[in-house]
């Protein structure tokens, strides 16, 4: 068989969900590569003939899928350090964004930022997550909630996707607060989105899925319905953010429109679990927002577990809830915060963020026919990947087969 490379002595944690062992494993594995996928992979020993220009030496280390961060919210402009103080000083999440703070100090900043300066800011903290072997991650609009800053936002993240090697998938998200000038107006606002951002939005090609914050401080069932269904039908795969601060509904809303995802959840209902299982639904937990807001009503992890429901896990690097560029804090967050195992953390990261986020068949898994986005690790066992804390960083990265 003639491929373009491979790598041996290497042991693989393949992540395939229909694996006997633990993340997948095999070890003294072999993986080879042709046109940008994976070709084969398998014990070593089993392998069969290679005709090849390069064979990669893995070191007895550890390949595992690239990883996969499905929730971001990685462009804006400006920072709220100083929210920072108000909270240790007392002040709720709700208070701050009702005082005028939240989501729509950020977006004034944003509006106000260049096209150049929101580049910039979002490139370092993208190259954070490379660094640590990110290779697909979504990107969320939502910090301009206005047609012409929403689009800026949306392109900045097709730039970055262009400028460096790594896969973005966008989300546009302008049901994320109501914007000043529509205070106090949220159905008309609810209105401009569908009548007049969103087919512009869906005609360009802009974004990939579309997003709601559906809360007592964000948007009512009502109004996210109405989203959800002009996302529809401009052809639009939905998700949403749900059950963050309080059990409103929105998850058995997303489940109703089939959505990709439901994230947050740590408010979910036992009882709308089914709705998301038999709805084919991710849930996304977010950790870091939870950790960064004191939170202590956890996720019903065991319950979703039971229940073999799908759970991703995510940075949600935003400027106000969780400013982290660190997916595999995540994961320990995940594993200690919220009790998913290192197995569950890791699979979050990458089969089941691939499934968030509509790329199942394509990535997070180390299997035929899957893209060859990899990430090598000095390591002597998966399980270190959630235990230790800014140890780890890949020895060698590939996306699409090409090594980065």
């Amino acid at each position: 068989m003639q491929v373009d490379w491979l790598i041996q002595n290497v042991n693989l944690a393949t992540m395939q969900d229909n694996s006997p062992s633990p993340y997948g494993k095999i070890t003294d594995g072999l993986l080879a590569v042709k046109d940008h996928r994976i070709v084969w992979v398998g014990e070593g020993k089993q392998a069969p003939q290679f005709e090849t220009v390069e064979v990669i030496d893995g070191n007895n280390g550890w390949l595992t899928p690239g990883l996969i961060d499905c929730h971001t919210h990685l462009i804006y402009g400006g920072n709220r350090a100083q929210e920072f103080s108000w909270r240790l000083a007392g002040q709720s999440y709700q208070e701050i964004a009702l005082n005028g703070g939240g989501i729509n100090s950020t977006v004034n900043a944003t509006r106000n930022a260049t096209r150049q300066s929101l580049l910039n800011d979002a490139t370092h903290r993208l190259k954070q997550f490379m660094r640590e072997g990110v290779t697909t991650i979504e990107i969320k609009s939502g910090y301009g909630l206005d047609l012409d800053t929403e689009i800026r936002l949306l392109e900045t993240a097709r730039e970055l996707s262009s400028n460096h090697p790594i896969n973005v998938l966008t989300t546009y998200l302008g049901a994320h607060a109501v914007p000043v000038e529509y205070k106090n107006r949220a159905d008309e606002y609810i209105d401009y989105l569908c009548e007049q951002v969103l087919p512009v939005i869906a005609e360009r090609k802009l974004a990939d899925a579309v997003d709601v914050f559906c809360e007592t401080i964000g948007f009512n069932l009502a109004q996210c319905e109405q989203v959800f269904s002009t996302a529809k039908e401009l052809g639009l795969p939905v998700k949403g953010h749900v059950e963050q601060l309080s059990h409103f509904g929105g998850a058995n809303l997303v489940a109703k429109y089939a959505g990709l995802s439901a994230d947050h959840v740590e408010y979910l209902a036992e009882e709308d679990i089914l709705s998301l299982k038999q709805n084919d639904v991710v849930a996304v937990l977010l950790p870091a927002a939870y950790y960064y807001l004191n939170e202590t009503k956890c996720p019903p992890i065991d319950a979703m577990r039971k229940a073999n429901l799908p759970m991703a896990v995510a940075s949600d690097c935003n400027p106000g809830t969780a400013p982290m560029a660190s997916l595999l804090f995540a994961l320990n967050l995940s594993c200690v915060l919220f009790g998913l195992t290192p197995e569950e953390a890791l699979v979050g990261v990458t089969r089941a963020a691939a499934k968030a986020l509509n790329i199942e068949n394509q990535k997070g898994q180390l299997q035929v026919g899957w893209d060859a986005d990899l990430a090598l690790w000095d390591i002597h066992d998966p399980n270190e990947l959630s235990y230790a804390i800014n140890m780890h960083t890949p020895t060698d990265i590939w996306v699409a087969g090409k090594h980065v």
